[in-house]
Formats: structure tokens, sequence, C-alpha cells
């Protein structure tokens, strides 16, 4: 038996539900059958996290993951994933509350610059992702050097994520935005950039840049899928 993967989502539902799709299809495709491991989606409230952020009332996000974390293990969950980045923020003390394993994107992310080659990295995400330093240091750990865009672009890629894709908007103008910002950080000596917001794949993929790009709702998704398929 597969173990039974846990998805704290709804932050977004558009990216929450990339996850699912991702996992699912990525074990039919290697395997040829539909015998993937059980998903339990346990959807929390964004608005609250919204409030909650620009507040800085970090400790009720704490605590809505740990009882939103703790809803799935009671539901059965083996293990868990928190699927956004803003809220690894956290991580840490939401793991030493619950008794079972949580994947942390940030380490899976790290992980896989790592195997790409990649030593100086852009950030893109939430102005607390870009700005806060938990990712920063996060991936310091792995040897990565990480560039964030100035302030000024800052608040373009922010606004873009929570007034247009969280809502599932796809604006064209958007787009070339974000677009400029990546041109600009490879322009100052990045390898690749990390797309640390869970919905901003729904707006740039591959094509949009000549760096690698890393979306972190698959990568951590594919190490759900790995993780729950491990003996």
């Amino acid at each position: 038996m597969h173990k039974k993967i846990g998805i704290i989502g709804g932050l977004s539902p558009e990216s929450t539900v990339s996850y699912y799709l991702h996992i699912t299809r990525t074990y039919v495709e290697r395997f040829g059958d539909y015998g993937y491991p059980e998903i339990i989606i346990y959807s929390v409230n964004l608005e609250n996290y919204h409030r909650w952020r620009s507040e800085n009332r970090w400790d009720s996000v704490t605590e809505d993951l740990i009882f939103s974390a703790k809803n799935l293990q009671k539901a059965g969950a083996d293990f868990g994933l928190i699927a956004t980045n803003t809220m690894h923020k956290v991580f840490e003390a939401v793991q030493d509350a619950v008794d079972f394993p949580l994947i942390h994107l940030i380490d899976a992310t790290a992980a896989k610059a790592a195997a790409m080659g990649l030593k100086k990295i852009g950030l893109l995400g939430t102005r607390y992702t870009m700005s806060d330093g938990f990712y920063h240091d996060r991936l310091a750990q792995s040897g990565l050097d990480t560039i964030v865009p100035d302030l000024e672009d800052q608040s373009i890629i922010h606004r873009v994520i929570v007034e247009e894709l969280v809502r599932g908007r796809l604006e064209e103008k958007s787009k070339k935005e974000y677009v400029r910002i990546i041109d600009k950080l490879v322009g100052i000596g990045a390898e690749g950039i990390i797309l640390g917001c869970t919905e901003i794949p729904l707006l740039i993929n591959q094509a949009d840049s000549a760096v690698p790009l890393l979306d972190t709702a698959i990568i951590h998704a594919e190490a759900a899928l790995e993780y729950a398929l491990r003996k």
C-alpha cells in the first residue's frame, strides 16, 4: 500500500488543483495503471490567510496550519504538504506540533536546483517570500545564492499574484511584466529562476525564459509522490 498524502490546500485553489493533477497523472504515466496514492485535501480559508499575513499575525497562520495538519492526520494521511511557498515561513513550528512528517517545499526545490548544477538563482513570489529572508536562508543551507527583483518589481509580482493569479485570471500584460523581470534577474547573474509562488506557473512557462524555471508546485508534488511510493 502506498502512503496516503495529505495536502493543506486552498492557498490558493488554483495551485492545489495542480498538485492533485500532477501526482495522479504522473503516477499513471509511470506505471500505466490507476493505483496512485490516496490523497486527502484540507482546503483552508484563503481570506483569513491574506488578512493575517497583512497584519503580521503569523501566530494565527501557524495555529491554523497546525489545526489543518492535525485534521489531515486524523483523516488518515501518513504525511503532509503545505501547498504554498509563503507559509513555509512557519514550517518548523507546524512540523514540531504534529506527529507525522511534512515535506518541505524549499528543501525539495533546493535539491532540484543543486541537481541541475545551479549556484545563483532568482526568486519570484509574494513580497513576504522575496523579502522576509526565510527562503534565502533555507536555500543558502544548500549552497544557493539568491537574488530578488528590486522593490518596485516586487510590488508588481505580488499584486499580480494576489489580485489575479489566485483568482484564476491570466492577463497578457502581467505576463509581459513577469518576463521583463525575469530577464532583469538573468541580466544580473541568475542561472535559474524559482517560481516561488505556486500560482506563478499558471502564467509563466519555460518557453518564456532563457534560463531554467523551477516550478515549486510541481517539484513539491513530485517529492510527495516519491515519498508516498517509498517502501
